[in-house]
């Protein structure tokens, strides 16, 4: 991703978070608010170093709890919030700690499948909560977190071998950090275009 487009994102979700926030002031009490805002923190979350991402996505957790206080069986907060807990155990190294995180997002992801059964995106979300515990093992055992936050070995001290074994890790890592993030992304923009962009015109008759 470019910096141009990573910026846009950034302006674009800032927004969506600022205008949950003045809705949420008027309406405390809507659920599908909530939800966009829960996603908005969650996209956010992303750009920010890791006490800060983690901070982001405890916020967004708080959110999308409240939006299920209102609506308990709304699948779309259901499911964020298992984005939610997946990245945050994703931050966590320690295993035990962040399996919790893990099982509440397996949990939520089911839920979410059972409210809407046929979202295909639902599906392959149990299918890699049920693959993540595994994932973060082998994220954390090569250092990826540690190199995150600025420390840990660098690359120049690393042989060969470590590296195309944190490569594979890396590559891992991102193909499930950019599928959860892309996902949740285009669930906060549908939520926010949908609340705040008229229907399009009729086609003109033949």
């Amino acid at each position: 991703m470019d910096m141009e487009n990573e910026f846009d994102r950034i302006l674009f979700f800032e927004h969506a978070r600022k205008t949950a926030e003045a809705t949420y002031a008027k309406n405390p009490l809507d659920a599908d608010n909530l939800t966009r805002w829960g996603g908005a923190l969650l996209e956010l979350s992303q750009f920010q170093n890791v006490p800060d991402s983690k901070k982001m996505i405890l916020d967004a957790i708080s959110k999308l709890e409240e939006a299920l206080e209102v609506s308990p069986s709304k699948h779309d907060a259901l499911w964020c919030l298992g984005n939610a807990h997946t990245s945050h155990a994703f931050l966590t190294p320690d295993q035990d700690v962040a399996k919790v995180d893990f099982d509440k997002a397996a949990q939520y992801f089911e839920q979410a499948a059972e409210g809407d059964p046929q979202n295909e995106l639902y599906k392959k979300s149990l299918e890699v909560a049920a693959k993540a515990p595994e994932l973060h093992l082998e994220i954390h055992k090569h250092g990826f977190a540690q190199q995150a936050m600025g420390s840990g070995p660098s690359a120049s001290t690393t042989t060969k071998q470590q590296g195309s074994k944190k490569k594979k890790s890396s590559d891992l890592k991102y193909d499930i950090f950019g599928w959860i993030i892309l996902a949740v992304g285009i669930v906060a923009w549908v939520g926010f275009a949908k609340s705040h962009v008229p229907p399009p015109p009729p086609p003109p008759p033949r």
